[in-house]
């Protein structure tokens, strides 16, 4: 097959490109540097400085933070017993964890809005043991407790590829040339597995940052950048809408620069290991 015929079997992937990526971005520009009469302005960049922006911004990335620090905390364990130890079923223990994946998103929220509600499971259990029933419901624990649930499976999946991948004599190897446990961990697994955590950071951190529904079932607040971006947009305010979604981009651009520059400065220390 020539190159011209391989470059027309790209054709349909570049007008999608083009109707679904780049027009939209030029559309959200073009009204977040124009007022609502279209001419020209600074004043909805200026806005950002709004106290109710501002605090969108903090706490989108508050809970996105935390989501992903305990989403990280709980999968690396997991992944490392799962990938070092062989039983039985084991692929069906992984299966369990990566379920939800497959579930509707809206019942999975909804499940756990019932569990945490007040006549729920949870303050039930707590019931027997003679306290409760502790309100859970519209706080932001729930938030971060509803995000981790959501977000778990896609720390899970690239840790776990990641460290099955890893060559077992690597740390054999350094644990025969002297290495304590500790050393062969911090020097030997946690750089090999790196990618796998940054793809997990990336998988996790950005949606958690933007997702506004489980706030809006499980907290009823409108406090975070998807939620406010979505009140512009209903009530026509395309301006105010399109430049809280262009400090979102920035932030999402930014973001994936600093994991492809921290995945590209460790391209060595995937070959091979850190140096003892």
């Amino acid at each position: 097959m020539s190159n011209f015929k391989k470059q027309l079997l790209a054709g349909p992937y570049l007008i999608w490109m083009i109707g679904f990526i780049l027009l939209p971005l030029v559309f959200i520009l073009y009204y977040a540097i124009t007022a609502a009469d279209g001419s020209f302005t600074f004043s909805n960049i200026a806005a950002i400085a709004d106290p109710v922006h501002v605090k969108s911004i903090l706490l989108s990335i508050k809970l996105g933070f935390l989501c992903t620090l305990f989403c990280l905390v709980l999968s690396y364990p997991l992944c490392m017993i799962l990938s070092t130890f062989r039983f039985r079923h084991q692929s069906f223990v992984v299966f369990l964890f990566i379920l939800p994946m497959w579930m509707n998103f809206m019942l999975r929220i909804l499940a756990w809005r019932l569990l945490l509600s007040n006549n729920g499971i949870v303050n039930a259990l707590f019931g027997l043991f003679g306290f409760g029933p502790v309100k859970m419901l519209n706080t932001p624990t729930a938030v971060v407790f509803g995000m981790v649930y959501d977000f778990l499976p896609f720390m899970i999946l690239p840790i776990y590829t990641v460290l099955l991948k890893l060559d077992g004599a690597l740390p054999e190897a350094a644990a025969d040339l002297g290495a304590k446990r500790h050393q062969v961990f911090f020097k030997v697994i946690l750089p090999l597995s790196m990618p796998g955590i940054i793809s997990g950071v990336t998988m996790v951190f950005l949606p958690a940052m933007t997702n506004y529904v489980v706030l809006d079932m499980v907290y009823n607040s409108t406090y975070i950048m998807g939620s406010l971006i979505g009140s512009y947009f209903n009530t026509y305010d395309w301006n105010n809408g399109s430049m809280i979604s262009m400090v979102l981009l920035f932030i999402i651009f930014g973001i994936t620069w600093i994991t492809g520059k921290i995945t590209g400065d460790d391209a060595d220390i995937q070959r091979g290991g850190a140096a003892l």
